[in-house]
C-alpha cells in the first residue's frame, strides 16, 4: 500500500531551539527532509498541514540569557525572529511557524498535564536534585555537566550527552559541576512528577517494536530497541525552574513543565492556531476519529538526538492521553559533520544558514542539492566546501544547468523558441521516452521511503538521459542537412526538460519555477511527470534563463578560512587559565606522597577508548595504574617513561581493574594532556615536594 492512499496528513519538523541560529546539520536532520515530502504530498493533492515552531523554554534559554545579560524573552524574540526569517527566505514551505511561549501553547500544554493527572498517570515522588548553594536554586538538566557514564565524553549535559546520544539523569554523571557557579552541586530533597515509562514499556514494545519493526529505518529502530532493552524508567515531567509553561497546581508553585512535555505539544498548538487563522478543523489533524480510516498520518522529521523523545515519550504521552493519534513514522536522519570534525555552536564550527543567505544570494537550491545529496540518513555524513564547490560546478551546472541550456538556446536559435512536431521518431527517441516515463515511479517509490538521496539521484538521472541524448543526436551538427530531424531532437529534449521541471519542484523549488517561466509553462503536478507529451506542438518558449552559477575557488576559500579564524578564536578565548581552588592548609599537601616513577608496562583496556592500564615501578613496589590517557599516547610509546605518581591514593576499582595511585597529567585549553615529570632523568621513588 502506497502512503498516497492516507486521507490527510499531518508532518511536523522539530522545534528549533530558540537560543541561537540554524546551521546545515538542522537543515539536514529534520527540515529539508520534512520540506521535500510535503512538496511531493502537495504535488500529488493531499490534504496536508505542514507545522512547527520555536522551543523557547527549558534552561539552555536562561543560559543564554545569563551569558548575554538579557532575559529569556529577549533572547527568544531575537532567535525566533531570526530563525523563521531564514526559513522563509530559503523556502521550507510551513503553514505555521509558531511559537511554544505564545498562550494558546501553555494553556493546551497545561490541560495535557492535567488530563494525564486527573487520570492518575502521574507517579509523584520526593526525590533528591542537584541544588546550587551559591546560587540557592535547584539545578535543571542542562544547568548539570559532567563525564558521560556510557562514552566517558568530559562536558555531558544531565539529561543527555550529545556526543553518544544517550539520555541521561543528572545523577547519572560522573563528577556533576553546576554550570551557574562552576563547583559541585549537592543534592536536595524536592517533590516532582513522574511519568511512569515503565508502565508502558509493554504497550510500547507491541505499537513500537512489533509493530513498526518494518516501517522504521534500521538506525531508528536500532536506537528505540537498544531503549527498550534496557528497560524504561519513572520520568520526571516537571522541573524547578524559573522559566516555562507553570504546572497547573497549587501545590507545584514555582514549578515548570519539562521542556520535552510542553516541545511536542508545540506541534498541536501550532496546528490549533493554523486552524484557527484558516477556519479549519485542528482536531482533523490530531485527535482520533471512530473511523480509524478519518484519522491523519502523522510523521515527524526529527535528527538523531530526537528519536527517544519522538519515539518513546511523546507518544507514551499521547497514548495515556488517549484522544490522539500517534506517528506513523519518525524518519530521523544521522548527524552532519562538518570539515573533519563535529559542528559545533559553542565553537563556532558550523554554517550559519542566516550567513550562508548573505553570502551565497538566490543559491537555496543549490545548499539543497548538495544537502539532500548527503543526507545523514542511516549514518553520519559530512560536509565539506570542497564537495559543496564540486557537487554545484560538476552537476548542477555541468549536466542539468548544461542540457536546459542547450535546449533552450537551440530552439530560439533554430526555430525562434517553438517547439514543433518534425520527422516520424526514430527508435534511439522511442528509447529515450521510454526510460523517462520509468524516472517518476522509481522517485516516487524512494521519496516514499523517505530515501531522499536516492531520489535525488534518481532525478538527476533524468538530467543525464537528456544530456546524453543532446550529445549523441548533436543537433548543431544535423541542423546543416535535416532541419525536421532537428524539430524532432529538440521536441525530445523539451519534453525532458518539461519533465525535470515537474520532478523538480520537491527537490529545486526556485528553480523548478524559473523552468516553468522559461518554458512559458504552467506548474503542472505528479501525474504529469513521465508524460512525453507535456509541450504542444507549435508552444513557444519563453526566454532563456541561466539556471546556476559555478562556485569559484575565491568563494570556498573564503569559507574555510571563516572556519579557520574561528577555531583560532576558539582555541584563544578557552586559553584562559582556570580559576585557582580554595585554599588548603599546609598540612593537607603533605598528606599527599607523590613520587616519581618509570612506566615498565602499559596495554589498552579492552573495551574502553580512553584507558590505558600500566604497571608503574614507583621504588617502593611494583604497582598497577589504571589512567584516562590513551587518545594521547599510544602503550608502545610511553613505556620507560619517567611519571610523577600520587601513590597514596586509595585504591579504587576501574573496569575491573584495581587501580593503585593516579599518575599526575597537565591539561590545557583544548583538552591535551601531557605528563608532569622531571626534566633530566632521577632515581625512582624521589619524592616531589
Amino acid at each position: 500500500m502506497s502512503i498516497l492512499d492516507k486521507k490527510r496528513y499531518t508532518i511536523t519538523s522539530a522545534l528549533p531551539y530558540a537560543n541561537g541560529p540554524l546551521h546545515i546539520g538542522h537543515l539536514a536532520g529534520a527540515y529539508i527532509p520534512g520540506d521535500i515530502f510535503v512538496r511531493y504530498l502537495r504535488l500529488n493533492q493531499k490534504d496536508v498541514v505542514y507545522v512547527c515552531g520555536s522551543d523557547e523554554h527549558g534552561a539552555a534559554i536562561t543560559i543564554r540569557a545569563k551569558k548575554e545579560g538579557i532575559t529569556p524573552q529577549q533572547i527568544i524574540d531575537k532567535y525566533n525572529k531570526q530563525i523563521k526569517e531564514s526559513f522563509e527566505e530559503f523556502g521550507i514551505s510551513f503553514d505555521i511557524y509558531h511559537r511554544t511561549s505564545e498562550p494558546i501553547h501553555h494553556q493546551l500544554s497545561q490541560d495535557f498535564f492535567l488530563n494525564l493527572y486527573n487520570k492518575g498517570e502521574f507517579v509523584e515522588k520526593f526525590s533528591e536534585q542537584y541544588y546550587d548553594e551559591e546560587y540557592h536554586q535547584f539545578l535543571a538538566d542542562r544547568y548539570i555537566t559532567g563525564t558521560c557514564p556510557n562514552c566517558k565524553s568530559e562536558g555531558a549535559y544531565g539529561d543527555q550527552c550529545e556526543k553518544c546520544g544517550t539520555s541521561l539523569s543528572p545523577t547519572d554523571l560522573i563528577n556533576p559541576i553546576s554550570t551557574l557557579s562552576g563547583k559541585t552541586p549537592v543534592l536536595k530533597e524536592t517533590k516532582h512528577w513522574y511519568l511512569p515509562l515503565d508502565k508502558y514499556q509493554p504497550w510500547l514494545e507491541k505499537w513500537l517494536i512489533e509493530g513498526k519493526k518494518n516501517i522504521l529505518k534500521s538506525n531508528v529502530f536500532g536506537q528505540c530497541q537498544s531503549w527498550l532493552k534496557s528497560g524504561l524508567q519513572p520520568r520526571s515531567m516537571t522541573r524547578d525552574l524559573d522559566w516555562g509553561v507553570d504546572v497547573p497546581l497549587k501545590e507545584a508553585e514555582g514549578k515548570k513543565l519539562y521542556v520535552w512535555l510542553d516541545a511536542p505539544i508545540g506541534y498541536i498548538s501550532a496546528t490549533k492556531q493554523w486552524a484557527i487563522d484558516h477556519g479549519k478543523n485542528w482536531e482533523d489533524y490530531w485527535k482520533t476519529h471512530d473511523n480509524p480510516a478519518d484519522d491523519s498520518t502523522l510523521i515527524h522529521f526529527i535528527g538523531k538526538d530526537n528519536i527517544v523523545f519522538h519515539c518513546i515519550i511523546f507518544p507514551a504521552i499521547l497514548h495515556a492521553h488517549g484522544d490522539y493519534i500517534l506517528p506513523e513514522n519518525i524518519p530521523a536522519n544521522e548527524f552532519l559533520n562538518l570539515e573533519g570534525d563535529k559542528l559545533s555552536t559553542s565553537r563556532n564550527h558550523a554554517v550559519w544558514l542566516h550567513e550562508y543567505l548573505q553570502e551565497f544570494p538566490d543559491k537555496q537550491d543549490e545548499l539543497r542539492y548538495v544537502l539532500t545529496s548527503i543526507l545523514p540518513e542511516t549514518s553520519d555524513a559530512e560536509f565539506t566546501w570542497k564537495d559543496f564547490q564540486a557537487r554545484i560546478n560538476n552537476e548542477l551546472v555541468a549536466i542539468f544547468g548544461n542540457f536546459v541550456n542547450r535546449v533552450m538556446v537551440l530552439s530560439h536559435k533554430y526555430f525562434d523558441g517553438k517547439v514543433l512536431k518534425g520527422s516520424p521518431l526514430t527508435a534511439v527517441d522511442q528509447a529515450v521516452l521510454d526510460e523517462l516515463k520509468s524516472y517518476p515511479a522509481s522517485i516516487k517509490s524512494s521519496l516514499e521511503q523517505f530515501r531522499f538521496r536516492e531520489a535525488l539521484a534518481e532525478f538527476m538521472n533524468v538530467a543525464r538521459l537528456g544530456n546524453k541524448y543532446l550529445a549523441d543526436e548533436e543537433p548543431w551538427k544535423v541542423i546543416k542537412t535535416d532541419e525536421e530531424r532537428v524539430k524532432t531532437i529538440l521536441n525530445v529534449a523539451s519534453q525532458i526538460v518539461a519533465n525535470l521541471a515537474v520532478l523538480a519542484q520537491p527537490f529545486l523549488p526556485k528553480t523548478a519555477i524559473k523552468l516553468f517561466e522559461m518554458l512559458n509553462f504552467p506548474q503542472g503536478n505528479w501525474n504529469d511527470a513521465g508524460n512525453e507529451g507535456l509541450i504542444q506542438d507549435g508552444h513557444q518558449l519563453g526566454e532563456v534563463q541561466l539556471l546556476f552559477d559555478k562556485i569559484t575557488d575565491e568563494q570556498v576559500e573564503f569559507q574555510l578560512n571563516k572556519l579557520a579564524e574561528a577555531k583560532l578564536k576558539n582555541l584563544a578565548d578557552n586559553a584562559k587559565v582556570a580559576p585557582a581552588k580554595e585554599n588548603i592548609s599546609f598540612d593537607d599537601f603533605v598528606k599527599m606522597d607523590i613520587r616519581v616513577g618509570t612506566i615498565l608496562e602499559a596495554e589498552k583496556v579492552a573495551k574502553t577508548k580512553k584507558l590505558l592500564k600500566l604497571t608503574i615501578d614507583t621504588g617502593i613496589d611494583k604497582r598497577t595504574v589504571v589512567s584516562g590517557i590513551a587518545e594521547f599516547f599510544s602503550p608502545e610509546e610511553i613505556v620507560g617513561r619517567q611519571v610523577s605518581i600520587l601513590v597514596n591514593l586509595e585504591p579504587r576499582e576501574i573496569k575491573g581493574i584495581t587501580s593503585q595511585g593516579m599518575i599526575l597529567m597537565a591539561e590545557d585549553a583544548d583538552g591535551r594532556l601531557d605528563f608532569v615529570k622531571p626534566d633530566t632523568a632521577i632515581k625512582v621513588g624521589s619524592t616531589v615536594r
